[in-house]
């Protein structure tokens, strides 16, 4: 049995693409509060997630706005309609395509609201 060059071309450029992609984990940080929040009252409205991302054609060029802790933050905060984020934890993640690349800022915390 013979087996077509097509055929055997298509799996390699299968094989190929399969190998240009791709994902990487990489931990960001811990901290209590996004403000100092000593000695004020405040009443905790919940957990919330939010992330910011970025777009990279070839990996370096950019097609996309701003990847920002600070953008991811405030999207926490506004999800929940609050004031500040705690127990704040943030990571980072990437994710590879064959000419595509996306660059991940996740934030995980919870909002309050000051009283």
């Amino acid at each position: 049995m013979r087996i077509k060059k097509k055929t055997i071309a298509g799996v390699a450029g299968l094989c190929l693409m399969l190998l240009a992609s791709g994902c990487a984990m990489m931990p960001g940080g811990v901290a209590p509060s996004n403000i100092p929040i000593e000695g004020r009252r405040y009443t905790n409205l919940g957990r919330t997630a939010k992330s910011d991302s970025r777009f990279y054609l070839l990996g370096i060029i950019p097609l996309s706005g701003a990847n920002t802790t600070r953008d991811a933050i405030d999207a926490a905060i506004r999800s929940k309609r609050g004031d500040a984020l705690i127990n704040i934890t943030v990571e980072s993640y990437s994710q590879w395509w064959i000419i595509l690349t996306r660059i991940v800022t996740r934030v995980d915390g919870e909002v309050i609201r000051f009283e």
